[in-house]
């Protein structure tokens, strides 16, 4: 296989020793949710005043090496008309670009679906590239209902997107980040959670592999291993973190460049903790480290309030959330 540099120097930079990728790759329509944390409505002007907060704050660039942008938000700029991927790149941030296109149910396959997004694709990361964006993301969900779901075959299905998805990338000098997300919401065990996500994983890197994805220039942003939000006992950050690096050594070939945690459902304080607890066990075969959307910017838009005059508490909100953070990938907390 050709190895490709650029991808290997972007992979690098986004895995950068106390850094985190922040997510802010949230829909037109989610967006609006988090608009509506501050009582506005979801209009393109109160979206691109949400989004220059968070990538104007000052000394983020400490903290985070990348943010995974949506489709309209890389083509936005700030209200001075510079382009947000310019904003990034010249603060040293890599911008990146989430390129699914959302989830479709899967026919035959009660409760499971199937990300969309592969038609055009390489058409698409050409003008993302030329746009600014380095790194891209796809996500797949992976629900736990029962015992007998999710299936394989339904696993199956998302990781040959994935792979399909990460060749294409590849091909364009992006470095694909793949997002198996195993979804938090359920009242299954934290054993239950461990299995569904090692054999996940495990499927999904046997596809790269067979698909001849080069692992050195990937990333995999992975759930944590939790109880889900429903189980009567949930876990302690000890837990999470002994059960999430056990599933990664069962699953993670160490040659895949890194490892990102989503916070898939956590609160931003529980998010923290349970990244700090899993640093503290030590050095890995991967570097490891967070991309955070809702546990990153939940606290900002609180401070911000949706008022022009909270702006300044806002951005120093988002400082020291993403401070904390890299804390806790460090083990410092």
């Amino acid at each position: 296989m050709k190895k490709n540099t650029k991808l290997y120097e972007t992979a690098a930079a986004l895995l950068e020793t106390g850094k985190g990728i922040l997510a802010a790759d949230e829909s037109d329509s989610t967006a609006g949710k988090r608009l509506s944390m501050v009582h506005l409505p979801n209009e393109p002007e109160h979206r691109r005043n949400f989004r220059e907060l968070l990538f104007t704050a000052p000394d983020i660039e400490k903290y985070i090496s990348g943010v995974i942008l949506y489709d309209s938000t890389l083509r936005e700029a700030t209200k001075e008309s510079i382009p947000f991927a310019d904003v990034l790149t010249a603060r040293g941030i890599v911008p990146g670009i989430k390129v699914d296109l959302g989830t479709k149910d899967l026919e035959g396959f009660k409760g499971e679906v199937v990300s969309q997004g592969l038609d055009n694709l390489a058409e698409r990361f050409a003008e993302y590239y030329d746009l600014g964006a380095r790194f891209a993301k796809w996500r797949a969900v992976i629900t736990i209902d029962d015992e007998e779901t999710p299936t394989d075959a339904a696993i199956k299905m998302n990781c040959i997107m994935l792979a399909r998805y990460a060749q294409i990338a590849q091909a364009s000098n992006i470095v694909p980040i793949v997002e198996p997300e195993v979804i938090h919401e359920g009242d299954h065990s934290l054993e239950r959670a461990e299995m569904v996500t090692t054999r996940t994983l495990q499927i999904l890197f046997q596809t790269l592999i067979e698909y001849k994805v080069d692992l050195a220039g990937l990333i995999l942003k992975s759930s944590m291993v939790l109880a889900g939000n429903a189980h009567s006992e949930q876990t302690t950050p000890e837990e999470v973190a002994n059960a999430t690096l056990r599933t990664f050594h069962m699953s993670v070939p160490h040659t895949c460049a890194g490892i990102v945690f989503l916070s898939g459902g956590q609160t931003p304080e529980r998010s923290t903790d349970n990244l700090n607890a899993i640093a503290k066990l030590g050095e890995q075969p991967w570097p490891i480290t967070y991309s955070y959307s809702r546990a990153i910017e939940e606290p900002m838009l609180k401070a911000w309030g949706g008022k022009p005059e909270n702006e300044e508490a806002a951005k120093e909100a988002l400082r020291a959330t993403c401070e904390r953070n890299s804390l806790a990938s460090l083990g410092k907390l």
